[in-house]
Parts: C-alpha cells; sequence; structure tokens
C-alpha cells in the first residue's frame, strides 16, 4: 500500500483538477450529511495503511496492493463507500491485525476508484469524522472493528487567546509556504478561503513535515484548542529546518566560486608535478595508451578501449566518476589478451611430475596426459573440463597444482565453497559504486595468462539466495560452446576462456546443479587403501613433515609396520589428511626430545606409536565368529571409507510382528522387507516352516545404533540373515557380502566396491558375495592388494544362499512351538 506524495500535500490541492468528476465533502464543513453519505454504523470495516494519516476533511489518494484490502475497497466501493482508515504502528507488517494499528483513525468516503493495469487500485478517499476502535470482530476477509465516533471537540465562540492562537497558526502556515519553493503559490489562495478553525487545524496537521506518530498524536488529541497548540510547535520545528535549508543553499552557491578557486589551483598543482617528475593524470593516460597499442586485442576490444580511454581524458580527476573510469580501463589493459604460456610436451617428463607429486591417482593423470598428447598432435583443441570426485584428504586440490607443474602453465585457486552471490561469477555493472569484475576475470589478471590451470574448488558446495544462483553463473564459464565468449558485467567485452584449463573438485555430486555436473568431465577418485596409504607417507608425508620441523632425513625412520598402527588406530578417512596431522605429531615429539637432549627411538616402531601419541583413538571391526543364527557380516561404504558391518536377526515368541532398529534410513527398511517377503514367498524352497511368521516376531537389528546407516546395498545381507535364523543353519565362516535386492530374488550391482573389499581384508574376511555386474570393479583393484580374497559372483538370491548357508545348524538351535497365544 502506498501513496503519492504530491498529490497528497494538502497545500496542493488549489489546483483541483485531478479530482475533475468526484463529488467532495465540502471542505470545513461543520456537519457532514449523514443522508447524503449514509449514517455511520458502529461496526466499520478498517483499511490499513502505512507511513500517512488521514485527517477529517482531507482528501487522499490511497494505493491498494493487499489482496484483504483490494477485497474490502471493492466491496466498499458498490455500497455504501464508507470505510474505516487507520494507520499502521509497525508499517513492515504485511499482514497487520488489530494490535498493528493505531487505536484512532478516521472514516472516509470513497471519492472514486481506479483500477491499474498490475491489478493494483487507486482510490480517492475524503475523511469524515475521527473514531476510535473499541474491539475488532472480524479478521476475514477483511478487518472488521467495532467503534465509536468522535466529534470534534472545538468552542463555538472564539475567546481573544483562541483567536490569537488561530492567527498564529495562519501566520506560521504562510512563513512555511514562503520558505518552501516546492510548494506552489496557488496555495496561499487556499489557506486564506478556510474559514472553519476546526477544519484549519486538521489541513494544517495533514500538511505539516512530521514523523507519523507525531502526527498520529495530532488526531488522537479531541481537544481542539490542544491539537492546535500541539500543531503551532510542529509548524515552528518546520520554519526552524527550512530556514536552516535556506542558509545551507546559500553557502552552497559561493562554494561554487570556490570551485573555480580550486580549478586555478589544480592548474598550478599540475605544473608543479611535471617539475617533480610525478605522473600527472594526462601522463597516466599516455602510458595506458601505449600499453594497449602492444596489447593483441580483437578489434572490437580495441575500439573499446580507445572509446573509454578517451571518456577518461575529457573527464576531470577530480572527479568522483574518474577514479572509476580509470579503475575500469588499467583493467582493460592489464588482462592478458590472446596471450598464452607454452605447453611442455615433454609427455615422458609431465608422467614424472605426476607420478613424482601424488601416489596412485591412475586416471586423472592418465587424462592429463591424453590432453597433453592431443594437443601435441595437433597444436590447437578446446581445454576438457574436468571435475575431480572423491573424499576429502584424496589430493583432490593439490593435484591440480600438480598439472599445472606438469604442463607448464600458471596455476590459479578460486574456492567456491559458501558463495551465493552470482556477481562473485560474473562481477558487477560498473556504474555502481566499488564495482568490480568477477573472481574469474580477477584471477586471470592476477595470471596474466589466458591459458592457466583454474582449480574451482568445493563446487559441490556452491548456495543459491536472493543475490542470484552462482551455479547458473557458471554454466557458461564451464560450458566448451560459450566460454570462448565469456562476458563479465564489469568488463563489457566477451573474453576467451576456451584455452583454460577448469578443473572443479567436489566431495558429493548430489549437490551439484544437473545442467553444471552435465558439462563436466567427472573422474572419481575413491579413497587410498592402507597399502597406498604407507607408500604416501613414506614418499610424501613423512619427509615434508620432517623438513617443516628441522629434522635432517635421516635422523629418524618410521617403519611400515608404525605407519599402518597410525592408519589402523589413529585415523579413519579415505584420504590422507588426518595421517599428515598425526605423522607430524609423532615427528614433533621426536624433535623435543632432541631440542630437549633426551632419549628417543631412532626406528619407530608399532610400539612406540602408543607411547608417543596415546591410547588408540579408533577400533578396528573384526571379523565375528559364526556360532549364532542370524548374525551375517556385510560391507558398507562410508565418507572415510569402506567399513564392515553386521546384521543380527532374533526370533521370539508372538504375532508375526517386524522390529527394524538401529537407526536404519528407509531403502534400508525397504531392503529388510523385500528380503522377508521373499522368504515368505518361497519358504517351501528352504524349509521354512510357514506357521513360524504367524507365531514369532522378527527383529532384524544393525550395530552401532548412534551412527544413520542407509542404502540398498545391505539387501543379501539381510536375506541371509533372515534365512539363517528362519532355518537355524549357519552362515559360511569368514564370509562377507554386498548386493541389493528385488523382489524377484534379482542381485543387483552396487558402489564403493573398492572401499567395500579393503575393508573386508583388514577385518580379516576370506570369501566375498558380489553381483557379477561389479566383478569389473574388482578388476580394477591392483591383484596384489586382493590375492588373498576369494570372490563369488552371483546373479539370484538362491546362488547367494546356496553359497552363504551351511547344511548344518547352530549349536544351540531355537525349537519352534505353535501353540496358540491367549
Amino acid at each position: 500500500m502506498s501513496y503519492n506524495k504530491k498529490i497528497f500535500n494538502p497545500f496542493q490541492l488549489a489546483d483541483m483538477s485531478d479530482f475533475d468528476g468526484i463529488e467532495l465533502i465540502p471542505l470545513g464543513a461543520e456537519q457532514i450529511d449523514d443522508e447524503k453519505f449514509g449514517k455511520l454504523s458502529d461496526e466499520l470495516p478498517i483499511l490499513p495503511i502505512r507511513n500517512i494519516i488521514l485527517f477529517p476533511g482531507m482528501v487522499l489518494p490511497i494505493t491498494v496492493g493487499r489482496q484483504k484490502s483490494v477485497r474490502l475497497v471493492k466491496k466498499a466501493y458498490k455500497g455504501n463507500r464508507t470505510i474505516g482508515v487507520i494507520a499502521q504502528a509497525n508499517p513492515s507488517k504485511e499482514e497487520p491485525l488489530g494490535d498493528d494499528l493505531y487505536k484512532v483513525g478516521t472514516v472516509a468516503h470513497i471519492l472514486k476508484m481506479i483500477v491499474l493495469p498490475g491489478g493494483n487500485i487507486t482510490i480517492i478517499v475524503q475523511g469524515r469524522k475521527r473514531f476510535e476502535t473499541e474491539e475488532y470482530l472480524k479478521t476475514e476477509p477483511h478487518l472488521l472493528a467495532k467503534v465509536r465516533y468522535i466529534e470534534d471537540d472545538f468552542p463555538q465562540k472564539l475567546n481573544k487567546e483562541q483567536k490569537a492562537l488561530v492567527q498564529s497558526l495562519r501566520e506560521m502556515a504562510s512563513k512555511i509556504l514562503f520558505l518552501n519553493p516546492d510548494i506552489p503559490r496557488e496555495a496561499q489562495i487556499a489557506l486564506d478561503n478556510i474559514e472553519s478553525p476546526s477544519f484549519l487545524i486538521h489541513f494544517l496537521s495533514a500538511s505539516i513535515e512530521a514523523e507519523l506518530v507525531d502526527k498520529q498524536q495530532l488526531l488522537e488529541t479531541y481537544n481542539g484548542i490542544e491539537q492546535a497548540e500541539k500543531l503551532l510547535e510542529y509548524m515552528m520545528k518546520d520554519i526552524h529546518l527550512l530556514e536552516l535549508k535556506r542558509q545551507i543553499q546559500s553557502k552552497a552557491s559561493s562554494d561554487i566560486d570556490q570551485q573555480q578557486r580550486d580549478y586555478y589551483l589544480r592548474q598550478q598543482i599540475k605544473v608543479l608535478q611535471e617539475e617533480l617528475g610525478v605522473d600527472s593524470p594526462e601522463a597516466e593516460i599516455d602510458k595506458l595508451r601505449a600499453k594497449g597499442a602492444n596489447k593483441k586485442w580483437s578489434k572490437e576490444v580495441a575500439e573499446h578501449f580507445q572509446k573509454e580511454l578517451s571518456k577518461l581524458q575529457r573527464t576531470n580527476s577530480m572527479s568522483p566518476e574518474y577514479p572509476m573510469l580509470m579503475n575500469y580501463v588499467e583493467l582493460l589493459a592489464e588482462l592478458p589478451w590472446n596471450e598464452y604460456t607454452k605447453d611442455n610436451f615433454d609427455l615422458k617428463k609431465a608422467q614424472k611430475v605426476l607420478d613424482a607429486d601424488h601416489f596412485g591417482l591412475e586416471k586423472v593423470k592418465e587424462r592429463i596426459i591424453e590432453y597433453l598428447a592431443v594437443l601435441k598432435m595437433k597444436g590447437n583443441m578446446k581445454a576438457p573440463i574436468l571435475c575431480l570426485y572423491g573424499p576429502p584428504g584424496v589430493g583432490k586440490t593439490s593435484l591440480g597444482k600438480s598439472i599445472a607443474k606438469a604442463l607448464g602453465r600458471k596455476y590459479i585457486r578460486m574456492a567456491l565453497g559458501g558463495l551465493h552471490d552470482e556477481s562473485e561469477i560474473r562481477g558487477h555493472r560498473k556504474t555502481y559504486i566499488g564495482a568490480m569484475p568477477g573472481k574469474v576475470m580477477q584471477n586471470i589478471k592476477k595470471a596474466g595468462s589466458s591459458n592457466p590451470v583454474f582449480i574451482l574448488d568445493e563446487i559441490d558446495k556452491v548456495g543459491a539466495d536472493h543475490r542470484g544462483d552462482p551455479s547458473s553463473a557458471l554454466l557458461e564459464v564451464l560450458d566448451p560452446e560459450q566460454n570462448n565468449a565469456f562476458f563479465d558485467n564489469y568488463l563489457e567485452v566477451e573474453y576467451d576462456l576456451s584455452k583454460v584449463l577448469f578443473i572443479a573438485t567436489a566431495n558429493s555430486l548430489d549437490t551439484i546443479h544437473p545442467a553444471l555436473r552435465d558439462r563436466m568431465e567427472i573422474i572419481d577418485i575413491s579413497g587410498y587403501t592402507v597399502e597406498e596409504k604407507i607408500q604416501i607417507a613414506k614418499k610424501h608425508l613423512i619427509p615434508r613433515q620432517k623438513t617443516e620441523h628441522g629434522l635432517e632425513p635421516k635422523s629418524v625412520t618410521v617403519t611400515d609396520g608404525a605407519i599402518q598402527k597410525l592408519i589402523e588406530s589413529y585415523t579413519r578417512e579415505s584420504g590422507v589428511r588426518k595421517l599428515e596431522q598425526e605423522v607430524g605429531k609423532v615427528i614433533r615429539k621426536i624433535t623435543k626430545a632432541i631440542a630437549l637432549e633426551e632419549e628417543y627411538p631412532k626406528s619407530i616402531k608399532p610400539e612406540d606409536i602408543a607411547k608417543l601419541l596415546g591410547t588408540e583413538i579408533f577400533d578396528k571391526d573384526l571379523y565375528e565368529n559364526n556360532d549364532t543364527a542370524g548374525v551375517v557380516t556385510g560391507l558398507a561404504w562410508t565418507p572415510v571409507g569402506g567399513d564392515i558391518l553386521f546384521i543380527e536377526s532374533l526370533l521370539n515368541r508372538g504375532k508375526g510382528g517386524i522390529t527394524l532398529s538401529g537407526q536404519l534410513g528407509d531403502v534400508m527398511k525397504e531392503s529388510a522387507m523385500a528380503a522377508l517377503s521373499y522368504l515368505k514367498a518361497h519358504a517351501d524352497d528352504y524349509a521354512i516352516d510357514y506357521r513360524i511368521f504367524d507365531h514369532y516376531n522378527l527383529h532384524i537389528h544393525v550395530p552401532a545404533g548412534a551412527v544413520p546407516k542407509d542404502g540398498p546395498s545391505a539387501g543379501v545381507t539381510m536375506i541371509t540373515s533372515i534365512a539363517s535364523v528362519l532355518t537355524q543353519r549357519k552362515v559360511k565362516p569368514h564370509l562377507a557380502m554386498t548386493g541389493e535386492i528385488t523382489l524377484r530374488g534379482k542381485v543387483l550391482p552396487v558402489g564403493g566396491i573398492k572401499e567395500k573389499i579393503l575393508a573386508a581384508k583388514r577385518a580379516g574376511i576370506k570369501e566375498i558375495i558380489l553381483c557379477t555386474k561389479n566383478k569389473k570393479d574388482i578388476e580394477e583393484i591392483p591383484a596384489q592388494y586382493i590375492a588373498d580374497l576369494q570372490f563369488h559372483y552371483v546373479d539370484h538370491v538362491e546362488e547367494v544362499l546356496a553359497k552363504a548357508l551351511l547344511n548344518e545348524q547352530v549349536s544351540k538351535p531355537l525349537q519352534f512351538v505353535f501353540t496358540e497365544i491367549k
């Protein structure tokens, strides 16, 4: 809800052409004709308005936008056109209730209603008399209040003091008209024609420049003389402000003469700068022009640069626009237009650089070498958009620096984590104060090359809010078909990013915009095995920590067993970030011992780790025996690597209920239900007495109840556990499994195989059941890591149960009883 200030100012109502065709209530009328405009009811529909007070007799245009208010106005306009207008005490409230409004308002008569194109409505209203709300009867479809009307309390005959008060108000109003040039001179005629003292007070109360709360106080002052005295006080403040404003304007005119004097002095400063050898604005412009002459930019960019340079030359160096234009032209001159570093096409050397800096990560290294090979053969190609996806600490970000080193290119890293503002990518329009280019162009300028290796770190953690969606802005940056003409809002000309090698990193693909994910080549970097971590620690982490802590390379050695102890007992992660921290702790302990000239182990063994670092933090999950029916070992993937988990099933007397515990997710619960349904349907095939399902309750539990678990990969483990408890048969020892099942008994492939297999090996598992389609994942694991494991590939649940269940019952099988429970 808003109003037009120009129309509202009552001093400007001298020109009534805006209200042609509207029948007005007579200004200054002592009594309003109730027969003509309708008798007032003690129940009144209420229209809340913001930032304005309607006084009796005043004409006011109001624009209505709220749906409740629109319905109220339309209904009233078709009826008696009478509404109650009350100002909001809290203007920010979008749907105000009775408590959000002042108690006193003004009855208004709708003179005219105008429907605007946008759906809003403007009404012209005139105040009739004041009222006070006693209670609100309804809030829907609009506010309806029970009211008490208030008559103006003004003496019919004025004494000398009262006459002097009214005359003072007229004089003050005339003085305001004189001091304020924005009020038309015709307003004086309107003021002179007001005879009624009470209307004069309302007229001036609506006209003064005062806060909303002050005007509301005037409206709530029922005694006319008291209202006039308060009004006079506000008008005197208004006059004081207008006089102060006039003094400031007078001073400003003299400042213009001062500016002319300043210009003369600046010319003298210019001569002095030339004598002292300090660059003048003209000299800076000449340097920029010379720099632009050597740029390899296109004809369009060159023309745009010269145009902006000419504009800078015409601008006064003391003008606020000058530094803004100077920054823009300097950016144009400093960007590396079509400037590229020479790639290193020695593929063997590039391979050595990648191998020296990072252990493993063969897929990424192979892709970079392929890119170099094609570039070497073809001479020119669009750079690929790679996305390195994997858990924290596996070297995704540091790999970008190694790639830049191998290619012989400049390296840029841009952190996207927590980015919410689209202008961080595209920049701000340079007309805004404090505008700057986006981070993409800032980093290109910093690199000084148009073909750097550009790391977009944590692309999965980009946010979105009311300032825009940075993911959508990145679509243009990472699209090889579009980024040859990238448009930055600040730069205002197209820039070629097609030669930039963009490498994004992410811990999760789920939060990346689908269109953005589609533009990138996803390279999955899984976690490291224990064996790989040992090699990384020996080749990279330990030497680096020794150097950082000032130790000689041969001052202390760490055995493989000690490193394995650190990995298994003090860290639980897919990467090596935490491992490096623990290695750093060990090295610091040794450094301290050397500095204090104390004894320390020259070769750190597994038993030394506990002495240096204290009690083990993590316990290693190990295989448990198969003496209990219904306990089966499954394999799980976690963000910090693979792990084993146990599925436990138990039967107890009941009526066929099922309980699932262990903080399981919906998908895991559905796997359990599918497994149970399959076994019910095929009970005869596995010699399961069907009466068990009606006389015994089934409880399935997954230990570590504080840890949330979900996913379909426990399907085969669930069905094996349930089948074992129903038949009381033993599960094959040292066996683990993973795979999803369907109601038809099919076994489907799952992910995270490498991490799961390595976890199984660490836990002492010897045989693993997998879906046949997961065989390709096993083939990618180096043979030395799985030499002691035997794999069983299956396609159906029948094969799983045939391999997993022995034809031997547990030592103390459950004796089933099928008597009715009363």
